[in-house]
């Protein structure tokens, strides 16, 4: 109880945090075990005696959510929702689901979600496991599902990779984490707003320019190519900063170079998917779920 009291202990909310609801974490949950931690958060598998099941926990550091948000109010961008307004507004079978957000005792903010019995995607990648064969047509197309929505509903993900996608004993795709999701506003898309993971982040967001929905199409590309080949359209760098001079300068990889199973319309739409002008790439989610439903081959 020390550890956990020292893990959730200390601080105050801001005026911001005002009207939400507060737990007691460690009176509330029953921890069973951590089973992530990001750069600004910590996730446990949980037992949540309020609602009486199983939950995924997510409390969020307060100083570091803090100072993420402070990132976008220097930039004069106002209105921008937490991450558990966000997640309350999306409701899609492709996307977790979350039952509540609010503050513990201590000033952190934590996100109660459903519990996702399976592997990640990255997991299901780097594994080479048998339950991607035959399904990676399937699972992108679930995936394109989840982001054509969360755009319809005016919001762009901006973290879109495999380790921010659960598949679950079903076989159900669910897009998880959405620390990083924005409004899909002209406000939030003007030049200089460059957040996400350096292996899928657009030409465009590098480069600073005014950016749309087809960031996360390039972050989706990039997660189609591996989901397929097994690795990423650019080879891997030491280096965040070289991983981005590649995504300016160097053309990705032939997809068939990499597996030669692959046939010449799909390595077709993985080029289109992370080509580095984005009127080049597919217009919407929905238009590469078609590309990747025409396939000669549905059984990858």
């Amino acid at each position: 109880m020390g550890f956990l009291s020292k893990l959730f202990g200390g601080g105050k909310g801001g005026a911001a945090t005002k009207g939400l609801k507060r737990s007691n974490i460690l009176k509330r949950f029953d921890l069973s075990g951590r089973t992530g931690q990001g750069s600004m958060s910590k996730v446990y598998r949980a037992y949540d005696n309020e609602i009486g099941r199983i939950v995924c926990l997510k409390v969020l550091d307060r100083e570091k959510t803090k100072k993420f948000e402070d990132r976008f109010r220097a930039m004069g961008l106002t209105g921008k929702p937490s991450e558990g307004e966000v997640c309350l507004a999306l409701r899609h079978e492709n996307i977790v689901r979350t039952f509540e957000y609010g503050l513990s005792t201590q000033g952190d903010p934590y996100l109660v979600m459903e519990w996702v019995e399976g592997h990640g995607l990255n997991y299901l990648i780097e594994t080479r496991n048998a339950n991607l064969n035959g399904n990676r047509v399937n699972y992108l197309g679930q995936l394109c599902d989840a982001v054509g929505y969360m755009h319809d509903a005016k919001y762009l993900h901006r973290d879109l990779c495999p380790r921010n996608v659960m598949v679950d004993q079903d076989g159900v795709l669910k897009l998880i984490d959405f620390g990083l999701t924005i409004p899909y506003t002209p406000q939030f898309c003007q030049p200089g707003n460059r957040t996400g993971t350096a292996d899928y982040l657009a030409p465009e967001i590098i480069k600073r320019k005014a950016t749309d929905h087809r960031v996360d199409l390039f972050a989706l590309g990039v997660t189609a190519f591996e989901v397929f080949t097994g690795q990423l359209p650019w080879e891997r760098s030491p280096s965040s900063e070289e991983t981005l001079r590649r995504h300016l300068n160097t053309p990705a990889r032939d997809p068939k170079a990499l597996n030669p199973k692959l046939d010449d319309d799909l390595c077709g739409v993985l080029t289109r998917a992370v080509d580095r002008e984005p009127s080049a790439r597919f217009a919407t989610a929905n238009a590469f779920k078609d590309a990747l439903k025409k396939l000669d081959r549905q059984d990858y």
